[in-house]
């Protein structure tokens, strides 16, 4: 009888290069995103359009949140659940067991994102990500093809449906004259309590020293979990729609799927721009102190919306990479996103060394529409950095760390 061959890392000719170019393509969204919390506190990055702005930055400001914020984060998460998708599809053509590499690998990630969250930069992912990997892991490995969409879908919509819920009620309860005085105590107390905490990372991370910003950081991931209670679901619908790419074969087959991919170039992306829209003209900006219908609604137009141009993202990407003249301009972007998780992790790094009081101490001082060229710059930094690392090593030095961690062997690094 023949020994299973031992699972190892995917080799460079067998990695699905949609998925590379794509993971380079979301670094440069994700740090679009990023880089207003790390030139400020991290939740002034979260409220919306700032109506204190105007000129450059405001449109500066406007342009990042329609077409980036929110659609990124969706991108990278469905390009974790396709990442499982492989490794799981990898091990069962192999005959070996999937559960014990797994979970080593996502106890690895969020080892990282510990590290991450506490020592560099609040806005961490990786940990929501790790966290989120187990309940895929244990509930959802063996679920056939054709019902991930139905799971996915569902628990994208949960996090919007159930602040539509809430903000019905809250509405519902203004309506009375000793419901309405008591919902307005309660959501001015939410906003000052989310207006210390603003100011808290002000302080914390503009001018504080590296211990104060520790400090400040664990309080930030502490509040990250209790949002997780909420928010991840939708990242959990995420990462199932993004394993159904890779277990469907739409990923390494597009060319299989012609109706999928247009309907969501020519339907889900423009509708999902239409409802990020909408959500803009009834709350541009978002108010702490509010939790009425109105607010709700604007705030699950928006979350849904950016799942869909998220997804209309994806499918033009896939379009690009069948058309020669584009492919080869996208694939500049595959050494980026062959090293993401270092990339990432770089990036903030570098930016709050920069930004932070500990570091250059430039907080604030980078005006909004400044931001945008910054980010660009530092992302053709970086993709010129990795393609040269590429030419030399085999992986990224934090995918090598990774896969030591989850196959309990150093894989080669040097070409």
């Amino acid at each position: 009888m023949s020994t299973p061959a031992p699972l190892a890392p995917v080799a460079p000719h067998e990695r699905i290069e949609a998925m590379d170019v794509l993971r380079g393509f979301a670094l440069l969204g994700i740090l679009l995103m990023n880089i207003e919390g790390m030139v400020g506190p991290l939740l002034g990055a979260m409220t919306g359009i700032d109506p204190a702005l105007s000129g450059a930055d405001r449109w500066a400001d406007a342009l990042v949140y329609v077409f980036v914020q929110g659609k990124f984060y969706p991108l990278f998460s469905l390009l974790f659940g396709m990442g499982f998708a492989v490794m799981m599809q990898r091990a069962e053509a192999a005959g070996r067991p999937f559960l014990g590499i797994y979970l080593r690998r996502i106890l690895a990630l969020l080892a990282i994102g510990l590290a991450h969250a506490l020592l560099v930069w609040s806005g961490d992912v990786l940990v929501s990500y790790a966290l989120l990997a187990f309940p895929l892991m244990l509930l959802f490995r063996r679920t056939p093809v054709d019902r991930l969409p139905a799971w996915g879908i569902a628990f994208i919509l949960a996090p919007s449906l159930f602040f539509l819920l809430m903000g019905g009620m809250v509405s519902l309860a203004m309506m009375s004259p000793g419901g309405s005085a008591e919902m307005e105590k309660a959501m001015a107390a939410q906003g000052a309590e989310m207006a210390a905490v603003l100011e808290a990372q002000r302080q914390a991370f503009g001018a504080g020293t590296w211990a104060e910003g520790v400090a400040q950081r664990g309080e930030d991931l502490v509040h990250m979990l209790g949002y997780l209670a909420f928010f991840g679901w939708q990242i959990l619908g995420l990462f199932l729609l993004g394993a159904w790419f890779v277990r469907s074969g739409a990923m390494a087959r597009p060319g299989e799927f012609p109706i999928l991919y247009a309907q969501l170039r020519k339907v889900g992306w423009p509708v999902g721009l239409a409802m990020v829209l909408v959500s803009c003209l009834i709350a541009p900006s978002t108010d702490f102190s509010r939790s009425d219908l109105p607010a709700t609604a604007a705030m699950g137009l928006f979350n849904v919306g950016g799942t869909l141009m998220a997804l209309g993202y994806l499918a033009l990407i896939q379009r690009g990479l069948q058309s020669a003249a584009a492919a080869s301009r996208l694939r500049w972007l595959a050494p980026a996103g062959r090293m993401a998780l270092t990339n990432y992790l770089l990036q903030s790094l570098v930016c709050t060394w920069i930004f932070s009081g500990w570091g250059l101490g430039f907080a604030g001082q980078l005006p909004r529409a400044w931001q945008l060229p910054f980010v660009l710059v530092f992302f053709l930094l970086q993709v010129l950095l990795s393609q040269a690392w590429l030419a030399r090593f085999r992986i990224g030095p934090m995918e090598w760390l990774w896969r030591s961690a989850t196959y309990l062997r150093w894989p080669p690094l040097r070409r």
